[in-house]
């Protein structure tokens, strides 16, 4: 059973990203809100869930909630700013759309820009620790793959409708086959996959380009 919040004061949002090690589209983040007598025995970090559960929990959420809201930092800002910047800059334009607004924030991971005057707490593997942050996984996971989709009409070859760009094997053979398309992240470099099963473990890195 995960905690329903961490400090009793202040209104509470958790806060999580999805899309981070993506090669390709936006990284998305979702801010919520939940109620203080909230629990649900189903809801957990996005990662532990089927697809199907993630979009049940995702109406449960919407419903549920005292206040959510879901931003994206696109691709080019990725690539002029960097990822993790422009993820903290994601959860910024979701606490933006709060109402009502946040007394504290609860962050998953072990870093973020400070959100103006607000208290924040960063809590390592927070999505599968706190209600607030899963529900955030959920939401910026569920967005951002329907997004991929979309996408995925519009460039077929990289089988985004499946790997939602992250870094997978077949992804980054049609990367090295097809070149970039527009909504690639330039500043990734994409390593041939059959150099070595270290490559495909390490993910990509921000160095160059292809």
């Amino acid at each position: 059973m995960l905690l329903p919040y961490h400090q009793e004061l202040f209104i509470e949002a958790g806060c999580d990203e999805a899309g981070r090690g993506c090669l390709a589209g936006p990284v998305f983040a979702a801010a919520v809100i939940m109620p203080r007598g909230f629990t649900h025995s189903l809801l957990n970090d996005s990662k532990q869930l089927c697809e199907d559960d993630r979009y049940c929990l995702r109406e449960m959420i919407q419903e549920e909630a005292l206040a959510y809201a879901v931003a994206r930092v696109d691709h080019d800002e990725i690539d002029r700013i960097n990822i993790l910047n422009a993820s903290f800059l994601a959860m910024h334009k979701a606490l933006d759309q709060l109402n009502p607004r946040p007394g504290f924030i609860l962050i998953d991971g072990n870093r973020f820009c400070k959100y103006g005057e607000v208290p924040h707490a960063c809590i390592i593997k927070g999505d599968g620790k706190y209600y607030s942050i899963a529900a955030a996984s959920i939401l910026a996971k569920t967005y951002r793959d329907d997004y991929m989709r979309k996408l995925a009409v519009l460039h077929p070859e990289y089988g985004w409708s499946a790997n939602k760009g992250y870094p997978t094997v077949e992804h980054r053979k049609a990367v090295i086959k097809h070149g970039f398309s527009p909504y690639h992240r330039r500043s990734f470099r994409v390593s041939d996959p059959q150099l070595s099963i270290f490559l495909e473990s390490a993910g990509p890195e921000i160095v160059s380009p292809l």
